[in-house]
């Protein structure tokens, strides 16, 4: 790991006392999923909310779900990110 990789997984766990190991099983859990099935695009949903500690109502859980569903693989991060703050 390059020390930019090191220290960018460091600042994201003081963050969000996210580890890094734990995004990677996350990383690849979401590269062999399908993302255009609404139980599987929800459970990673809730897991993300889970490890960042963040509750997220029904109502934002759905559009999320919904957006990732609809946009797929041209979702917009900046979006997604911004929705998930609100």
């Amino acid at each position: 790991m390059s020390g930019f990789q090191k220290n960018l997984f460091e600042h994201i766990e003081k963050k969000s006392s996210i580890k890094p190991d734990e995004i990677f099983k996350v990383a690849d859990q979401v590269k062999n999923a399908n993302l255009q099935d609404e139980k599987t695009v929800r459970q990673l949903v809730r897991q993300l909310a889970q490890m960042a500690n963040k509750n997220i109502s029904k109502e934002k859980e759905d559009k999320i779900v919904n957006m990732i569903i609809q946009q797929g693989s041209s979702l917009d991060m900046n979006t997604l990110n911004k929705m998930i703050k609100k």
